[in-house]
């Protein structure tokens, strides 16, 4: 059961309200932070993430010790003391270095993470590409190709393909989408596998979209990369719970109510019900017992002597 907290203020209340289950679901804020020790390559891709991600999105400059697979705690008050949902968080050791974890959580909990190893070789910034970029805010086209991410069972790649959609798809609350703001396209693809031992490699790409005249009536697309580029392999992963995900994924039934039998509504407007009954055995009801209902003593004597006069009448009659 989630404990249940009562604002002791107005200014509080709301902060509540803000943070309770709608029907349409506030977009996704992400948290940027990094650890205690982090490389320069991982310090780059985090800010680079980060301004692909704004306006929702939020970082940390300052070193925390963090070690999310061992002790989630810090992430899970990170994530409820500035309402986000979505974590990034960047590392580097001698064991797994380079590494971008990226963390989902719901209810201030952790429901799952994910290791990313970035290869420092190819990794390549936005600065470092020339030419025209985006502009913030927009929502991009994403693009998944490779026979990894179309597994049926749930695996890394399946994550992998759910994060990044939850981490570039931004403010999702309206349908309507300008053709204008279709600017650029998120590109992920996945090596085929060749053994169980050596996971496939992932490679992540971003271009810009610039249409020209074809003298046609569809114009010609060109594509430009903008930046930045990354290459992962899949490291450790934490599975959601099954009880835990089943209650994530809940959405509220949004339509027509349904009709409840025997309730109409008259012209006035007010409701009125129709209850059915069985059949009620009168004989058998309850009722109040009061001393001025009591028959007294002399009444029944009476009674009872009338009775006898009247045997003695019919007796006569007969004879």
């Amino acid at each position: 059961m989630l404990r249940q907290i009562k604002p002791r203020n107005a200014r509080s209340k709301r902060a509540l309200e803000k943070k309770a289950p709608k029907v349409v679901e506030n977009p996704k804020t992400a948290l940027f932070l990094r650890g205690t020790t982090c490389s320069q390559v991982v310090q780059d891709a985090l800010t680079d993430l980060y301004s692909l991600r704004q306006p929702l999105a939020k970082k940390f400059t300052k070193k925390n010790a963090i070690h999310p697979f061992e002790d989630p705690a810090s992430l899970e008050f990170f994530s409820e003391k500035n309402d986000t949902s979505l974590l990034v968080f960047g590392s580097s050791s001698k064991k797994r270095p380079h590494t971008l974890t990226i963390a989902r959580t719901f209810a201030s909990k952790i429901l799952d993470m994910l290791e990313l190893h970035l290869d420092p070789e190819s990794f390549r910034r936005i600065s470092q590409f020339k030419g025209r970029k985006f502009a913030v805010g927009l929502r991009p086209m994403m693009l998944f190709s490779g026979t990894a991410f179309e597994s049926p069972v749930a695996n890394e790649y399946t994550m992998v393909k759910s994060m990044l959609i939850d981490l570039f798809k931004g403010d999702t609350s309206s349908d309507k989408i300008d053709v204008e703001g279709l600017q650029y396209i998120v590109s992920v693809s996945a090596e085929e596998p060749v053994g169980d031992a050596v996971k496939p490699a992932i490679h992540l790409r971003i271009y810009l979209i610039s249409t020209k005249r074809s003298g046609q009536r569809l114009p010609r697309v060109e594509v430009e990369e903008m930046g930045p580029r990354m290459d992962f392999r899949v490291g450790r992963m934490q599975e959601p719970e099954e009880a835990v995900l089943k209650e994530a994924m809940k959405t509220a039934k949004v339509g027509e109510e349904k009709t409840k039998k025997n309730v109409t509504t008259d012209s006035i407007g007010d409701k009125i019900g129709r209850i059915h009954l069985g059949r009620q055995d009168l004989s058998e009801l309850q009722t109040r017992k009061m001393k001025g209902l009591k028959r007294s003593r002399d009444l029944d004597d009476e009674e009872m002597e009338d009775s006898v006069v009247d045997e003695d009448a019919l007796k006569r009659q007969k004879k």
